[in-house]
């Protein structure tokens, strides 16, 4: 945690990743940026990747790290470098398996999605990321999430006139005109849709305003950002509708979208995993890659040490025997036949 690594400036913590695995000889390892793949070969007839970013969001007076007690604090320490602890110990203790393993360390999750890690190492070299079931060690509370929601980002422009403000009638104020937008969002009522079992709460809300020219001037244009999640029974060209259809009196950018991901625990190789960590699974309230690995064919699930609810927040924690509840679940399920 204390290697800071806030998205765009993750170097030092790569470079600290890559020098830990280069030293297990078990390991091929794979660099492309500040994303790392380490992986083994044992020829086993089932390959799982584990995957986690290694970037925070910006840190918020919450470094250094603090150990108080059986809680450790600080930026990252609930999203995600405990899930990256655990994929590193994992690493250094596995030098045989009844499963191949990936590891997967990637940049820029915190970010839009075109920077992500994930996305340009699937691009670059899918090879590394092929396999037959995948686990984002994303905090989970140490309980299977499954799926993800959609993320999308819209700039909804109310229009106006601009004008001296001394006589304002001669204008059209766009800031004022904003309060319609305001009025959707007030009266949304977001659905909260059953996907393959588990249930899934969206959100619209405004994230974001930007308006005015100067003190003394009506302005022509008021932005208001927009964050929809989505269920992941809708595309990204769904959500895109929805939310066009919804400010349809308004001019809207879509700038940036990333689709969901149904849960799929009906498959062998996710039923298998729930069974040896136990316990109902949930619905991911939340973007993840699990998406990405969604789009690639390969199943995923998320599960991690770590409180969700803390992700981002200044009061971040994490308790320490849930990170190695979380590494021993994972040791006992790779190991077993």
């Amino acid at each position: 945690m204390d290697v800071e690594s806030v998205s765009g400036d993750e170097r030092a913590l790569a470079d600290a990743i890559a020098a830990a695995l280069a030293g297990l000889s078990h390991l091929s390892v794979h660099r492309d940026g500040n994303a790392i793949v380490a992986r083994t070969s044992f020829r086993r007839a089932e390959r799982v990747v584990l995957a986690g970013h290694i970037d925070t969001v910006p840190v918020a007076g919450n470094l250094p790290s603090v150990l108080d007690g059986d809680m450790l604090y600080g930026c990252g320490s609930c999203d995600m470098k405990s899930g990256v602890a655990v994929q590193l110990r994992l690493a250094a203790q596995l030098t045989d398996a009844a499963r191949d393993v990936s590891y997967v360390f990637y940049d820029c999750e915190e970010v839009e999605a075109e920077r992500n890690g994930l996305l340009r190492l699937s691009r670059n070299s899918p090879d590394l990321l092929a396999g037959d079931f995948a686990v984002l060690l994303e905090p989970t509370d140490a309980v299977v999430e499954g799926g993800c929601q959609g993320t999308l980002r819209a700039d909804v422009v109310a229009r106006g006139k601009r004008a001296h403000s001394a006589r304002s009638w001669l204008g059209n104020n766009a800031i004022h005109n904003a309060g319609g937008i305001l009025d959707v969002l007030r009266a949304y009522r977001a659905r909260e849709p059953v996907v393959d079992g588990l249930g899934f709460h969206e959100g619209l809300n405004a994230v974001g305003i930007s308006g005015g020219v100067a003190g003394n001037v009506i302005p022509d244009e008021c932005t208001v950002n927009v964050n929809f999640r989505f269920a992941p029974d809708l595309s990204p060209e769904q959500a895109a509708q929805h939310v066009r259809e919804l400010f349809a009196d308004w001019e809207v950018r879509i700038t940036d979208v990333a689709g969901g991901a149904r849960p799929g625990l009906d498959r062998a190789s996710a039923a298998s995993f729930l069974s040896a960590v136990g316990g109902p699974a949930r619905a991911k309230l939340g973007w993840t890659d699990v998406a990405r690995f969604a789009e690639l064919g390969i199943p995923a699930v998320n599960y991690g040490p770590g409180d969700p609810q803390l992700a981002h927040t200044a009061n971040e924690h994490v308790p320490v025997a849930q990170v190695g509840h979380c590494e021993a679940t994972m040791l006992g399920w790779l190991t077993s036949a």
